[in-house]
Formats: structure tokens, C-alpha cells, sequence
């Protein structure tokens, strides 16, 4: 068993702790740090599981990436692309729907294209989700000159 961050060694232990805590095999360091994101910003455990996956997929992805304005979940900066998970997606109020609107448009504005995704794609769904991004990122990166 390894970390999905620094593929170090870890152990059952740790391996268990930090599935059960976050989904994911982290070791303690990389544990310790993921737990402090999620403290700071409020991350979905959506975002984790969909920060790793990206990242195992070789996509480069950045959580908790400062756009200017705000944090967004996960950013993949090669092609301008920013990702927010949808926590409460069901139950979006008519002040939220524009207030998304807004920020798009400002990301928009700089470059960025934003996506945002309900927390159950990648619940229930995260091989098909990390494929679909996949998908984005090399029409991005056709349509657009990738830094």
C-alpha cells in the first residue's frame, strides 16, 4: 500500500485511517494536510476523491486554487479549466443559481472555463466523471493555446 500523493509506504493502519477518514490512502503527513484543506475551505470529500483520480489520470490537478475572487475546488491550470463540486445540488436557490452565474462569468472573464459537477457524479459515478474531464480537458487544449 501507498499514498496517492508521495507513493510512500504505509502501512494497514494507516492505510485504514485514512480510508475511513477520507476515502482515500494517504499517508499520515498527506492525511494530516488533505484533513486541514477540508477544515479551511470547507472541500467536499467528493473533491478529494476527485482530486486524486484526476491526478492518478495524469490530468495535473490543483485543489483549492485561488481564482482571484475565490477558492475553487479543483483547477486544472494547463488548460484554464475550473472544477466545483456541488454539494447541495438538489436544493440550489434562485440567489445561488445567479450567484454561480457570477462566478462563471468572472472566470470566464480571465480565461477560465468553469464546471461544476453534483457531488453524486463522482459518488456514484467517478470513473465515468474523471473520463467526461478527460474529455474537456483535450477539447480545451484543442481549442485553446495549453500553457
Amino acid at each position: 500500500m501507498t499514498c496517492k500523493d508521495c507513493e510512500k509506504s504505509i502501512g494497514h493502519q494507516q492505510y485504514r485511517e485514512s480510508m475511513d477518514s477520507l476515502g482515500v490512502q494517504l499517508c499520515e503527513r498527506h492525511t494530516r494536510l488533505i484533513k486541514k484543506v477540508i477544515l479551511d475551505n470547507n472541500t467536499p470529500l467528493e473533491a478529494i476523491h476527485l482530486f486524486y483520480a484526476l491526478k492518478e489520470a495524469g490530468a495535473y490537478p490543483m485543489l483549492e486554487w485561488w481564482d482571484g475572487k475565490k477558492s475553487v475546488d479543483i483547477a486544472i491550470s494547463r488548460v484554464k479549466l475550473n472544477i466545483e463540486i456541488d454539494k447541495d445540488y438538489n436544493m440550489i436557490t434562485h440567489e445561488q443559481a445567479i450567484s454561480d452565474l457570477e462566478d462563471a462569468m468572472h472566470s470566464f472573464k480571465n480565461g477560465f472555463t468553469t464546471v461544476r459537477i453534483p457531488h453524486l457524479a463522482i459518488k456514484y459515478y467517478l470513473e465515468e466523471t474523471v473520463q467526461n474531464i478527460l474529455g474537456i480537458i483535450s477539447g480545451l487544449k484543442a481549442n485553446i493555446k495549453a500553457i
